[in-house]
């Protein structure tokens, strides 16, 4: 069976739920989508959590497999942006000039079907999807630019006003809870440590998608066509973001129980860079793994 965990503060009671069916059904074999960043001290409560549910998901072994997923910044967290670019020609960016080798949803999906298909195999395993190529987001809004045909340039966004838009585009406050956090990660290189790899060659047969391509399928979305009235669409939301009510994270951190006395960011901590240096490792020598929150 397959978990993803729901972006919910309560996501590590819905795993022990989950680990509680996996054994009364007696499940050969659990794939989970995890995070490159999971530790457990990191300041995201749903990246916490989600360290715990590996260990968790661990634990059922031998009766039950777990092999863990755990890709970093997935490429749609840039391209959910593509509508900016189309319609402004701009990107917005939150992370300076770090870099990341970004999975598709789709290449993701493939990895994990991949060790659906072969539990023996992928017992006890633990794989972290990339693309192909190291990018910051300058280097993608060249792409995107590209693939538009239209001169795209990346423009640095402060985070409270990111907050806003995403929140007027429909993200929960959860996700974006933990999402504050990741874009800290991104900026002291996280996502760049152990990229790129082969993972989704050696596992799919085919090679990663590179971001042009991924970009080719967003460029086809209904925002990303361009129009008189799309344009005008998009200044008007462009122009009343600042405006827009924000969340009360530390109201609802409290809330949510998600501060820690010393967090640790992944860069920071190092138990977590002691475990991750390269692409793959065994789950009985890893001891943690990541997932952005936007996924």
């Amino acid at each position: 069976a397959y978990w993803c965990a729901p972006f919910d503060p309560k996501s590590l009671e819905a795993a022990k739920l989950f680990a509680e069916a996996a054994e009364a059904a007696r499940l050969e074999q659990i794939v989970g989508l995890s995070q490159w960043l999971a530790s457990p001290q990191h300041p995201s409560l749903l990246t916490r959590d989600t360290y715990a549910a590996d260990r968790l998901f661990e634990g059922l072994a031998p009766r039950i497999a777990y092999t863990a997923i755990n890709p970093g910044f997935f490429a749609d967290n840039y391209l959910r942006l593509i509508g900016f670019a189309a319609q402004l020609g701009v990107l917005p960016s939150l992370t300076g000039d770090s870099r990341n080798a970004p999975p598709s949803n789709e290449d993701i999906a493939r990895v994990a079907v991949a060790a659906l298909s072969d539990p023996a195999a992928h017992a006890g395993q633990r794989y972290r999807p990339t693309g192909p190529t190291l990018l910051s987001t300058a280097d993608m809004a060249r792409i995107i630019g590209s693939v538009l045909r239209r001169q795209v340039r990346r423009v640095e966004m402060p985070m409270w006003l990111f907050l806003k838009a995403a929140r007027m585009q429909g993200a929960n406050a959860f996700e974006l809870s933990g999402f504050r956090y990741y874009v800290i990660d991104h900026k002291q290189g996280a996502f760049e440590r152990g990229a790129p790899n082969d993972v989704v060659e050696r596992l799919t047969g085919r090679p990663a998608e590179d971001f042009a391509t991924i970009a080719k399928r967003y460029a086809e979305l209904p925002e990303a066509r361009r129009t008189f009235g799309s344009v005008l669409r998009a200044w008007v939301d462009f122009m009343r973001t600042p405006m827009m009510p924000g969340f009360d994270f530390r109201r609802l951190d409290r809330e949510w129980g998600q501060t820690l006395p010393a967090p640790r960011f992944a860069m920071a901590d190092p138990q977590w860079a002691a475990t991750h240096g390269g692409a793959v490792a065994s789950a009985s020598r890893s001891t943690g793994v990541g997932r952005p929150a936007l996924a």
